[in-house]
């Protein structure tokens, strides 16, 4: 089964947004997510429309951060891009018949909705700052370690 990395992709694009000199076209970002340009501007628009970035066009456009990394969790981010299934546990039947089968559903229904509940607790107590802070914190090691760059979107594609 192909797993979900919508919410990894768009944290990923916004850290480099962070990081970014101003702003970053849909062509460069999606470089960075290795996927088409078309892909990115329709994950984008609901960050549009919940007021997390916003963009221009023509020349010297491009997608911003429109609100303060410190305001963003990443539940926000999660919601914006439409709050997919963060928990992928299916079920043999939907609606079945069988008597074991009920019991197996609810059983497992109701651990998938406690963890979903868990985990979407968690991500409503991370902000893009608290991982724009851990990536800096990397960085710095990278750094004293004798590494290069990785802190740019251009150096990224080049890296990556």
């Amino acid at each position: 089964m192909k797993q979900n990395s919508q919410l990894s992709d768009v944290l990923h694009v916004l850290l480099h947004m962070a990081e970014g000199e101003g702003p970053s076209t849909s062509e460069a970002l999606a470089a960075a997510m290795r996927t088409n340009p078309v892909v990115l501007r329709r994950l984008m628009a609901g960050l549009r429309a919940a007021g997390f970035v916003s963009s221009a066009k023509g020349h010297g456009g491009g997608w911003v951060l429109s609100c303060p990394l410190e305001r963003i969790t990443l539940r926000d981010i999660h919601e914006a891009l439409g709050a997919p299934a963060i928990v992928s546990l299916g079920f043999r039947e939907d609606r079945p018949e069988c008597l074991v089968a009920q019991a197996v559903n609810e059983s497992l229904g109701a651990a998938v909705q406690e963890a979903e509940a868990a985990l979407l607790k968690r991500l409503g107590s991370v902000t893009l700052a608290a991982l724009s802070q851990d990536f800096h914190r990397r960085m710095v090691r990278h750094r004293a370690n004798g590494g290069h760059g990785h802190h740019r979107l251009e150096e990224h594609l080049h890296e990556d």
